[in-house]
């Protein structure tokens, strides 16, 4: 039996455009950011599944990293949930440090 605290992946491929910055971001069904300005949506309980009842806008708030990555911790302006998702390619390098530099882990 799976316990309800266990987080299942749901793969959506949405595009979007950043309700942040306008950026038209293409999704690859692991998208959850925009790539521009790093801002993300508080869509979800377990990534993907779009069952998140809040829906406000996730601040991008500090980056941990670990052995070369890059994980961007987001936290809700609304409810205040943080969250951490993982950064890909297409992001701004340049936010990635600026937010490094705020909050070095």
């Amino acid at each position: 039996m799976i316990s309800p605290s266990t987080k299942k992946f749901k793969r959506t491929k949405e595009n979007f455009i950043c309700e942040h910055c306008k950026h038209p971001t293409t999704g690859n069904g692991y998208t959850n950011h925009c790539s521009k300005c790093l801002w993300s949506r508080h869509v979800d309980v377990n990534p993907g599944d779009r069952a998140a009842q809040c829906g406000g806008m996730m601040k991008p708030v500090g980056v941990l990293s670990k052995q070369g990555e890059h994980v961007i911790i987001h936290q809700c302006v609304k409810c205040g949930h943080e969250k951490n998702n993982k950064t890909t390619p297409q992001d701004n390098f340049d936010v990635i440090i600026e937010l490094t530099q705020k909050n070095p882990a």
